[in-house]
């Protein structure tokens, strides 16, 4: 059943069609999109602030805090697939996290990192990730997370003149020919919740579950809120966000992702419990993400 539209997230960029607004907690399919407040976690205690100094921490390189996410680093996330600009929504975060941690820009370092290997068991070649990374249990047993810094739907895209541009329903997207990023939250709602009757396609990077779009491999794909709003704006014509998808809060909460028993966890809850406090992450997000455009939820 289509359920009455509502408002969601949107790219905040050059794009002309994109506005500016702040996002609001999702909590039910008639809500807004927010960042999310802390979860009531072990790892999600705060530390001493003399443990927390950037002195005191230890780090993978010494005075250095290295951050790590994928290549290509995809908008509004990232611009340019520069993460070191600090613009798009996650850069953002991240140097915001680290000035508040004790760290200059010139202090911090980036290094690439493919999606599937960041919750991969074993030791890890950064101090945190950011990849729009879903806090979920099956990954909470090799890695650790920080807090929620953002809560996000997933939504259906596909071309305009498909025959699945005017689905009504998750019942209506059965029959389509589906694709998603291997190992994201995306890949996992089509199994389990859209549950097509031909196997959904499994694509490395999002950039190749696009072009499939594009060259009619597949009738839709399944991706994030923002990023459906940006390629539906700025990189494939005449494509649709169709619907977007009741927020499950267990997992489309994002959070900064660390090696198992990092003791960082505790010192990065604190920067981003003082930036939820003094309103600089919800600055950040309304400068990247917006809520002012409506788009139906599908049941």
């Amino acid at each position: 059943m289509l359920r009455s539209t509502r408002p969601v997230l949107v790219l905040a960029s050059t794009a002309s069609v994109l506005l500016l607004a702040a996002c609001a907690t999702e909590s039910t399919p008639t809500s807004a999109v927010t960042s999310s407040s802390p979860a009531a976690t072990a790892a999600s205690s705060t530390a001493p602030v003399d443990a927390c100094a950037a002195g005191s921490l230890t780090l993978v390189t010494p005075g250095t805090l290295t951050i790590g996410t994928d290549k290509p680093a995809y908008p509004p996330y990232f611009v340019d697939d520069t993460p070191t600009n600090g613009k798009g929504f996650e850069s953002a975060v991240a140097y915001a996290v680290a000035a508040k941690m004790g760290f200059t820009k010139d202090q911090v370092k980036w290094t690439v990192v493919p999606f599937d290997s960041s919750y991969a068991p074993g030791t890890k070649k950064f101090d945190f990730d950011i990849n729009q990374i879903s806090i979920t249990d099956k990954r909470k047993v090799a890695v650790d997370f920080s807090d929620p810094y953002f809560t996000v739907p997933q939504a259906v895209l596909t071309l305009g003149k498909s025959k699945f541009a005017n689905a009504a329903s998750i019942a209506d997207l059965k029959g389509a020919k589906l694709g998603a990023q291997v190992g994201t939250t995306s890949l996992a709602f089509i199994k389990n919740t859209i549950a097509p009757t031909q196997q959904p396609q499994v694509f490395n990077d999002t950039a190749g579950a696009k072009s499939s779009l594009q060259n009619g491999t597949l009738d839709a794909i399944v991706v994030d809120l923002p990023t459906a709003f940006y390629i539906s704006a700025a990189e494939i014509d005449g494509s649709k966000v169709v619907g977007q998808f009741a927020v499950d809060p267990n997992a489309d909460t994002w959070g900064l992702l660390f090696a198992k028993g990092n003791p960082l966890v505790a010192c990065a809850n604190q920067a981003l419990g003082q930036l939820t406090t003094s309103g600089d992450l919800a600055t950040i997000t309304a400068q990247w993400l917006s809520t002012d455009v409506k788009v139906p939820v599908l049941q």
